[in-house]
Formats: structure tokens, C-alpha cells, sequence
């Protein structure tokens, strides 16, 4: 099977998980591709994720590797059983950038998920009118069959919140986000209320950092932080001019732990969110 020229930002993780193991045993690729008698090229295509990896070769290299975490392993073996066409956002593959599909791909297999918006709101939590508003607003204007599946993609994002067991959500909201009239008065009156009902949710946690917060006023960053089922599979995303971006170094997870860390202590109480919600939808 060739190399996948575009591997999606999972498959990319699986196989970037397989070289730090290796990095951190201090083995060559050399000397793994010998130990699953294989070349140094499939090794590097491998970790890059252009091409898969069975289960047997994992859990070999991974002893190899002198990796005694099991639930590690286990978690990068199920990633290797996973495959396109498998779920419903593989629908919208040459019809959608491929940082649609990831993004919808990270939500679905991440046990947690907390995100910091500074002047939109998550997009699980988004009303179909207040999307459509957001989207029809990109210049140079989207076509209208373009515009229409962004719009479908992302309400069923939302999906994973009525699943039977639905990750816990924490969304940090600037008060920015609440009175930008995305739509015009009527879609974002809607939009505040749509947040108000899903804010009574178990396990979904809304907060509004205010305007007269003098704790925190790093609002410039779209930040969302997938949980993964172990620690070692966690993912910050982060919205940049140039697309989304990834990351999973050690540092850079810290570093975005504590950023929603000091934004969340910087935030009202769930309650006092509310509150302030139901005064701005009031004035619109």
C-alpha cells in the first residue's frame, strides 16, 4: 500500500507517539525497523503516519522500547484498529479542508475537552443560525454548497454531548463573545439562550470572563484541550491565521493547562455566568 500523501492529524499522533517511545529508549530507526524486520524508510513513514501500523508490530516495538505502560499501549493499539470510512466525518472528506475532519476527529475520541474563546462561541455550542452567520461572513465568500456542508458539519459535532457517556466539557467564554451580534439581534438573542439551556447539562461547565476582569487579558488565543484516554494521548488545539494547529509536546500541554487554568480562576462562577448571559440577552 503506497504512503498516505495527507494522514490525518490522529494518524499523524499514532505514529508520533511510536517515535518518542523509540526516541526516549534511545533506539534508532535503524533499529527498529531490524526488530520488526522491516527497513528504516517504513520506520520513518511509520512515525509520520503515512502509512499504518499493526497491533502485533506496537506491542513489539513497545517491548522493544521497554514501555511498561499498558494503558498506553492499549490506547495506541486501538488507534491502529481505526480506519476511514468509520465515522460520519469521513462523509465530508474531499468536501471539506481536512482540518474539519480533525477537528471533529479529536472531539470524538477525547474523554474531556476544555476550550478558551475570546470572541466566538465553542463550536459543539454553536446554534444553527449563529454558524451559518459565522460562516457566511468569510471572505471571499464561500460558495453556497461549501457554505451549507460547513454549517451541517459542525452541528453534528455536537453529537457527542447526547451520547449515553459524553465527555465533560468546560467552555471559558469572554464577554466579547456575548454581545458580538453575530447574525443581528434575533440569532444572537437565540444563541445566548441556546447557551443558557445547555449550560444546565451534567458535566458541561460554562464561565464568562468579564470585561472588568483585571486578572487576565490574554483573550487573543482560541484554545481547545483534548483529553485523551491517558495522559500521553493529551491534545492542545489552537486556532492560527494559517489553520488549525496541534500539539502534544510535554511543554506545550503545561503551558496550555495552566493558561485555561489562570482563565478559569480569572472567570465567574457557573452561576454568576449565567447571570451575566441572561442580562446581555436581555438587552438585545
Amino acid at each position: 500500500m503506497p504512503p498516505r500523501d495527507n494522514p490525518t492529524a490522529r494518524q499523524a499522533r499514532l505514529g508520533g507517539e511510536l517515535r518518542k517511545l523509540r526516541e526516549r529508549a534511545g533506539k534508532t530507526a535503524r533499529e527498529a525497523a531490524a526488530m520488526i524486520s522491516t527497513d528504516q524508510a517504513k520506520i520513518s513513514h511509520i512515525e509520520a503516519g503515512r502509512v499504518g501500523v499493526s497491533e502485533d508490530r506496537i506491542r513489539r516495538l513497545a517491548v522493544f522500547y521497554a514501555c511498561d505502560n499498558e494503558a498506553l499501549v492499549e490506547a495506541l493499539c486501538a488507534m491502529a484498529r481505526e480506519h476511514r470510512g468509520q465515522h460520519w466525518w469521513d462523509g465530508y472528506r474531499g468536501i471539506l479542508a481536512p482540518g474539519f475532519l480533525d477537528i471533529a476527529e479529536l472531539e470524538h475520541h477525547a474523554v474531556g475537552l476544555r476550550c478558551l474563546q475570546p470572541v466566538t462561541f465553542p463550536g459543539i455550542l454553536q446554534t444553527e443560525e449563529y454558524a451559518h452567520a459565522l460562516f457566511a461572513s468569510a471572505i471571499p465568500r464561500l460558495p453556497d454548497h461549501e457554505l451549507k456542508a460547513r454549517v451541517e458539519h459542525r452541528m453534528k459535532r455536537r453529537d457527542i454531548l447526547e451520547r449515553d457517556e459524553p465527555p465533560n466539557f468546560e467552555a471559558i467564554v469572554h464577554e466579547a463573545a456575548l454581545r458580538m451580534r453575530v447574525g443581528g439581534r434575533k440569532v444572537a438573542r437565540r444563541q445566548l439562550e441556546h447557551l443558557l439551556s445547555m449550560s444546565e447539562r451534567p458535566g458541561l461547565i460554562l464561565r464568562v470572563i468579564p470585561f472588568t476582569s483585571e486578572d487576565f487579558i490574554d483573550v487573543t488565543q482560541t484554545v481547545m484541550y483534548a483529553s485523551g484516554v491517558v495522559p500521553q494521548l493529551d491534545t492542545a488545539h489552537i486556532d492560527t491565521p494559517l489553520g488549525g494547529r496541534y500539539l502534544d509536546a510535554a511543554a506545550d500541554l503545561d503551558r496550555y493547562r495552566t493558561l485555561l487554568g489562570v482563565a478559569e480562576q480569572a472567570a465567574l462562577t457557573p452561576e454568576e455566568s449565567r447571570s451575566v448571559i441572561r442580562h446581555v440577552a436581555r438587552e438585545l
